[in-house]
């Protein structure tokens, strides 16, 4: 028997509390009237969604902003009532939602801990056993006594990390709660969670939008849009389904020209006209095949003259990661540039990225390298995988051809 049993959950949330003076007597008017009064359509955070979750199962929730993860965390941790269907839960739930929210900031870090676990269903006795494992776990020894309201931000969040996942149940719900503290407190933190999946069989519910987290962690996933189970599977098809509508959004999000939110840095002697990624018939594009040829073209304009200049062309990931970059420094009789519009092209024949979405960068420096104009996310494009070839992009960053050797015989890989 499933541990959590969902059927036709929907949730729906009033757009809009205030109403004008105009609009109160126009719907007042229209009920003498006998007419329905006019108002706004609810919104489905949740609509007619219905899954099942097996004892032990770890199950990682993905989705873009707004596409219903958290309300349904809410729900099943009963924090929140649905519109309409039902919710069965076999078991205890742990809810690592919003951490230290109920923290009370004039009240010590140790009055804290008996006041959170308390909330979150821990007996007095239970808290004293675990609070000095709680309090070496939040490496807080030195600050226990000291008032909340003293605290920084990640300190508050490493105490209540630790109480929240001291709790003894049969069920884990976490919404975004394992990027806590520094990094050395993360690794703690992620330990500690694949201790309760690995040692202790919890079940996990996971809401997460670091996309390598949720396919190491869980064994299952659901990916959701506009309130709805898009796909649940094994990680990996539904990670693919993922970067492919972030990919998707990403290039309908932006125009062809130079995108608004690009970082540009000018001394004003330059501006760049266009940047247009080119296929194998020098047409237009915006997506390549990994592995293959990699053809940028930048119109540039200049407003004085510059003798001998330095172009560079490159690409990044969209955290603005630098993965490649050209540059004609090694042209040995570069050419002058007269003021007007000229226009470069830089070519690789192997581009090996793994399939994903990238960035093109392009700087322009005078013969003595001083900066004339630089710019990063000029151009968003795809890389798309070859043939049937999965999109690990979650698991990789290059994509390099290979060979193998296996018991003594050659074989051909990609």
């Amino acid at each position: 028997m499933p541990i959590i049993e969902v059927e036709h959950l929907t949730k729906e949330f009033k757009l809009g509390q205030l109403h004008s003076l105009k609009s109160s007597l126009v719907n007042q008017a229209r009920r003498v009237l006998g007419r329905a009064p006019t108002e706004t359509p609810p919104f489905k955070a949740l609509d007619d969604v219905g899954f099942s979750i097996e004892e032990g199962e770890v199950v990682g929730i993905i989705g873009h902003n707004g596409a219903g993860k958290s309300t349904l965390l809410k729900l099943l941790a009963n924090i929140t009532s649905p519109t309409s269907g039902t919710i069965r839960v076999d078991g205890r739930i742990a809810p690592l939602i919003e951490v230290g929210a109920g923290f009370v900031p004039d009240l010590t870090g140790r009055e804290n801990v008996y006041l959170n676990g308390a909330i979150l269903g821990m007996s007095r006795q239970r808290i004293e056993e675990k609070f000095d494992e709680i309090v070496d776990f939040a490496e807080m020894s030195a600050f226990i006594d000291t008032p909340v309201k003293r605290y920084s931000s990640g300190m508050k969040v490493k105490l209540a990390f630790a109480v929240a996942t001291s709790i003894d149940s049969e069920i884990l719900i976490v919404d975004e709660v394992l990027a806590v503290g520094d990094l050395a407190f993360q690794r703690k933190c992620f330990d500690r969670m694949e201790d309760l999946i690995r040692r202790r069989g919890k079940t996990v519910l996971l809401v997460s939008h670091n996309i390598r987290q949720v396919s190491r962690i869980c064994s299952r996933v659901m990916l959701f849009e506009r309130g709805r189970v898009l796909m649940d599977d094994a990680p990996q098809p539904v990670v693919d389904l993922y970067y492919q509508k972030s990919n998707e959004k990403v290039l309908a999000d932006h125009s062809e020209a130079i995108l608004k939110h690009a970082r540009i840095d000018t001394s004003g002697e330059a501006e760049v006209l266009s940047v247009t990624l080119l296929d194998d018939q020098d047409g237009p594009t915006d997506a390549v095949e990994s592995g293959g040829p990699l053809k940028v073209r930048v119109r540039f304009k200049l407003h004085v003259a510059l003798e001998q200049p330095e172009i560079v062309i490159g690409t990044h990931t969209t955290d603005f990661v630098y993965l490649d970059s050209g540059s004609t420094a090694g042209i040995a009789e570069r050419p002058d540039l007269a003021a007007g519009e000229h226009e470069v092209e830089y070519r690789i024949d192997t581009y090996p990225l793994a399939p994903g979405t990238y960035n093109i960068r392009f700087a322009l420096l005078d013969r003595n390298r001083r900066m004339v104009y630089i710019g990063e996310a000029l151009k968003v494009f795809m890389v798309k995988s070859q043939g049937n070839e999965a999109n690990e992009a979650s698991a990789r960053m290059l994509s390099l051809p290979a060979s193998w050797v296996l018991d003594g015989r050659a074989y051909a890989g990609a």
